[in-house]
């Protein structure tokens, strides 16, 4: 199966990275489009987007100063099939990707997406502190993917911090 598309522009609002694609995005050449994983329903109740965006519109997203990519191309039915070599290349190619397109705010959709991108433990939700490339906030929240057990509303207002953090601190 083939890695899907990135969506990058430069100097994006935010940049959302994953872990990798699942199978069913990987089907589609989609971002999110396990029609168990709640990353759009988050973004559209967290005030992200002005509607409820479907997994076959995330091109449409750019409009919106959003872009996509993961820290590993390749698709598998869990992240747990990812294998260390993988996340060493990942981690690499990620920094460059975030030094090149200079999102304003880089957010990880999931915690171990942060750890295998920066080799911290221990962060909280949100704002990190030292961001690995000046300039770019690193931004911290849950994995939206259904296995994920933390209640939806609990994932909406970690994901609702990233619009009060732009609006507050960068003037949007």
């Amino acid at each position: 199966m083939e890695p899907i598309s990135d969506h990058l522009e430069k100097n994006l609002r935010i940049l959302f990275v994953g872990y990798n694609p699942s199978i069913r995005s990987g089907e589609t050449g989609h971002h999110y489009a396990n029609p168990n994983n709640r990353f759009y329903r988050i973004l559209f109740q967290a005030g992200l987007t002005p509607r409820l965006y479907k997994p076959q519109e995330d091109g449409d997203l750019l409009k919106l100063g959003y872009g996509f990519t993961n820290i590993v191309a390749r698709p598998s039915l869990t992240a747990a099939e990812i294998t260390p070599e993988e996340y060493r290349e990942g981690r690499l190619i990620l920094k460059q990707k975030i030094q090149a397109f200079r999102p304003r705010v880089a957010c990880f959709v999931g915690k171990g997406v942060y750890v295998q991108y920066s080799g911290r433990r221990g962060m909280n939700w949100g704002s990190q502190q030292d961001p690995l490339v000046e300039g770019v906030i690193d931004y911290v929240c849950p994995s939206s993917s259904g296995l994920v057990r933390m209640k939806l509303e609990e994932m909406v207002a970690i994901y609702s911090g990233i619009k009060t953090y732009i609006e507050m601190e960068l003037g949007y």
